[in-house]
């Protein structure tokens, strides 16, 4: 399985943006009320997961008429619907997983989602070429990543990249691509040093040798 799309129940801000990211083979998995943004996208998913309480009676009745699977929790359980989806696509071992609408509306939410992109579990998995695994939150307009060794970010010139530490200071910081270039420097975590940074080219690259960044790519356009 090359790629699991999975659906949270946040804020999809342009519906044309977040139609770019499809992808014809992709596996969607939605996390309960999520489900709302792939029938609008006029998307069937292949799996929906939760505990239900946000999903309408008509998406419901959509769902059984077309024979999606359907995979029920209680309301009272220790997990967010969309831990759950990234615990059950994590045991399918797609090569990348790119969760949406994870973003916007209220902001405990929207930490705690970035917050499970930080799960140690996730810097032991890794892909054929030996990189970290490609997880990541995009609303088609805010791309959020973890850069645990070394990440690519693609997008235009112009397009603002933030790098923020994650809990602790990132050593060896190390970017191409980017208008003001760090070389071989520490970012602290109390400290604004790498907001609103600017993509120069198409591709930027951040290297780190120990620490947890969290990349933020904001599209201009």
């Amino acid at each position: 399985m090359n790629r699991i799309l999975i659906f949270a129940n946040g804020e999809l801000p342009d519906l044309d943006k977040a139609r770019a990211l499809l992808r014809d083979d992709d596996f969607i998995l939605c996390a309960d009320g999520g489900t709302r943004h792939a029938l609008t996208l006029g998307l069937t998913p292949n799996l929906v997961i939760g505990d239900m309480d946000s999903i309408e009676k008509g998406q419901w009745q959509e769902l059984e008429k077309a024979g999606v699977s359907i995979e029920l929790f209680p309301h009272d359980k220790n997990e967010t619907d969309l831990e759950l989806a990234i615990q059950r696509a994590l045991e399918l071992e797609p090569k990348q997983i790119l969760i949406l609408a994870a973003l916007g509306g209220r902001v405990d939410q929207t930490l705690a989602n970035i917050a499970l992109l930080s799960d140690f579990r996730l810097s032991t998995l890794r892909q054929g070429s030996g990189q970290a695994f490609d997880v990541r939150l995009d609303d088609g307009v805010e791309e959020i990543l973890f850069c645990r060794d070394q990440v690519q970010v693609e997008g235009r010139s112009g397009d603002i990249v933030s790098l923020l530490p994650w809990g602790a200071p990132v050593h060896g910081v190390q970017t191409k691509g980017l208008k003001w270039m760090l070389s071989d420097e520490t970012l602290y975590p109390e400290k604004t040093r790498g907001v609103s940074n600017e993509m120069i080219s198409n591709s930027a690259y951040v290297e780190i040798k120990s620490g947890l960044l969290l990349v933020i790519h904001r599209r201009q356009s």
